[in-house]
């Protein structure tokens, strides 16, 4: 049994209702975050949470809900549904208004909703068990506040399926300039002669919070050079290696993009070098 948090009680995801006029369902005005979880220990916490109160204060909802309250949420989830590797999903919409009206209305109460769900054995620093992932590209016509985590994904998920109607795993996303955003569910590293390459933080990406752990980790250990700077789509047909990030994937490595291989269409060994680090570390944030 799947049991679920919503507006302060726990309960079987079945029984959970939400009225139909919760701007989160007309509007998609709403703010979301993932959360790792194996065996109870938690991945980026406190970076997820700080990103999802950047996300409320962006859209200006008013929630008086601290990082411990949050975290009592992810325990008694996590009790409740047996532990093991779960993700943990966590929900804020405006709320349900008396009438559908653009403007965000005063005085309502934002609705809280939190699920865990499966998710697989976090990924071992190992290139005989790694998942590889295929891609396409496509340029990027998603809005222009992509640096704020709305529940409003729908351009995020047309991209997605623009790449998965043609078999492959992501979407990478360039803009009119030919620069690489991001991916359409996952943030994006080049890997040319051992530099590690990741497209600089503005409003057209997501501020990854695995991108942001895997940054400061490498930074911290010094062994792996890596810059953020502008990344033009043209880099992906010479570099050694390209990888995607996510909460879910970690650290990704593509060997296929556009039905091209990525260097020899082999994980690459800086791949292994950053994902063991990453695997070390992830627990400290």
């Amino acid at each position: 049994m799947n049991i679920v948090y919503l507006n302060g009680d726990y309960m079987p995801m079945e029984e959970a209702r939400i009225s139909p006029m919760d701007r989160g369902f007309l509007f998609g005005d709403g703010i979301y975050e993932v959360v790792p979880s194996y065996d109870g220990k938690m991945v980026g916490f406190g970076p997820h949470l700080e990103r999802m109160q950047d996300g409320l204060d962006a859209i200006e909802i008013k929630l008086t809900v601290n990082h411990a309250h949050w975290r009592a949420i992810a325990d008694q989830l996590v009790a409740r549904n047996g532990g093991g590797n779960l993700g943990l999903y966590f929900h804020v919409s405006r709320g349900a208004d008396s009438k559908r009206h653009h403007a965000y209305p005063e005085n309502i109460a934002p609705t809280l909703y939190a699920f865990a769900f499966e998710i697989p054995p976090a990924p071992r620093p190992e290139k005989t068990s790694a998942t590889t992932y295929t891609v396409a590209t496509a340029e990027d016509l998603r809005w222009k506040r992509c640096n704020i985590k709305s529940t409003a994904l729908l351009g995020n998920v047309m991209h997605y399926q623009h790449g998965h109607a043609q078999g492959h795993s992501e979407t990478i996303l360039y803009n009119m300039d030919g620069e690489i955003t991001e991916a359409a569910a996952c943030n994006v590293f080049v890997v040319k002669h051992g530099i590690v390459s990741t497209p600089l933080l503005d409003h057209q990406k997501l501020p990854g919070i695995t991108r942001l752990m895997l940054l400061e980790i490498l930074r911290r250990d010094g062994s792996i050079a890596v810059q953020e700077r502008v990344v033009k789509i043209e880099e992906l047909d010479s570099a050694d290696e390209v990888w995607i990030t996510s909460s879910s994937k970690e650290i990704a490595p593509v060997i296929e993009i556009n039905g091209k291989p990525v260097g020899n269409g082999e994980i690459g060994d800086t791949w292994l070098a950053a994902q063991t680090l990453y695997s070390k570390h992830k627990f400290d944030f």
